[in-house]
């Protein structure tokens, strides 16, 4: 597994890891983070903070990926739209049951030829076919799902797909905080990393009991230590 190098910067990797760990946990801007490290004595512009996120946030999220369990059987698609440079773009997002997130894709359509980029992208990820692919009335899903022999699997209706759409709120909260984003590859670029932090730092606490949440956080904390090690 190749080690991530932190040679040539001038703070430790421990600062490094905890920096861009405070940008992607928490809904905050660069300079939010630099603030944090200031109050703990730490000078660094956030500048830096930007390049080590930029540098970084990636090779955390694939070592995060690489270590997570195969989803639930149960995936839920669905597609907000969002105003880039001037111009309308669409947010598609899948999760399962659980809410963990799949895949997110920016693209400026909301057409079968982008549902069927979706899910191609879905089955080459995670090599197997799930039981169920939850959407709402949009018709562009039930042509790509029928293309892919997949129409039997489909079911929407109702607020069936409630679950996905919930899963817009977090974007939602980093888009107002970042004053939108600049373009469509950078808010790929984030939203790609901030998914799989968001993948191993999400408790759904009100559905757990504190002794349980307790051993969430050690278990992700953990993971977070190996993956910043070797991912």
């Amino acid at each position: 597994m190749t080690q991530i190098s932190y040679k040539r910067h001038r703070f430790p990797a421990e600062v490094i890891q905890h920096a861009v760990w405070l940008y992607f946990r928490f809904t905050l801007r660069f300079r939010d983070v630099e603030d944090f490290l200031a109050e703990r004595g730490l000078d660094i512009s956030y500048e830096s903070i930007r390049y080590w996120v930029l540098k970084f946030g990636k090779q955390y999220a694939r070592g995060i990926d690489r270590r997570r369990s195969s989803p639930s059987c149960r995936w839920h698609l669905d597609e907000v739209f969002a105003k880039i440079n001037g111009q309308i773009h669409y947010l598609w997002r899948a999760v399962d049951d659980e809410g963990e997130v799949l895949e997110v894709l920016v693209q400026t359509r909301r057409n079968k030829k982008v549902a069927l980029k979706l899910m191609r992208k879905l089955l080459k990820k995670h090599c197997f076919l799930p039981s169920a692919i939850v959407t709402d009335r949009l018709p562009s899903y039930g042509a790509a799902l029928r293309e892919l022999g997949l129409f039997r699997r489909h079911d929407f209706g109702g607020r069936k797909n409630d679950r996905a759409e919930n899963s817009h709120q977090p974007v939602r909260r980093r888009e107002r905080k970042m004053q939108r984003f600049k373009s469509a590859g950078s808010a790929q670029r984030f939203l790609s990393v901030h998914s799989s932090f968001h993948n191993l730092f999400n408790f759904q606490r009100h559905l757990i009991s504190r002794n349980t949440l307790r051993e969430f956080r050690g278990a992700a904390a953990a993971e977070w230590l190996d993956v910043v090690r070797a991912a």
